[in-house]
């Protein structure tokens, strides 16, 4: 399954958060890691002041891996938000709704 893994920490936490992401990811096998970690250039939503925000796409199998990656970034000071995603094609959207509904 996917989710998206979005992370809030104050900007003077920077450095211990990116530290706690390499440390988790560094452990995954190359195949089950994110292609990139996206930090938000402006703060679409209420957050904390100077905060930033970042969010990667990553999938998993069991909520105690989603726990054991999560929990070094909260440690370093990160509040952690794990989104389950539904996948939809472009081309396909009505189909699934259908499916949904059904």
């Amino acid at each position: 399954m996917k989710f998206m893994s979005l992370t809030i920490y104050p900007v003077e936490k920077a450095a211990e958060i990116a530290a706690a992401t390499d440390k988790v990811w560094g452990k995954e096998p190359k195949e089950r890691r994110p292609e990139s970690i996206y930090v938000l250039m402006s703060v679409p939503f209420d957050v904390p002041p100077n905060s930033q925000v970042g969010f990667l796409i990553e999938e998993s199998d069991s909520v105690e891996a989603m726990a054991a990656r999560a929990y070094p970034i909260m440690l370093a000071g990160g509040m952690v938000h794990i989104i389950p995603l539904l996948e939809v094609p472009m081309a396909g959207a009505a189909k699934v709704e259908k499916k949904l509904k059904a």
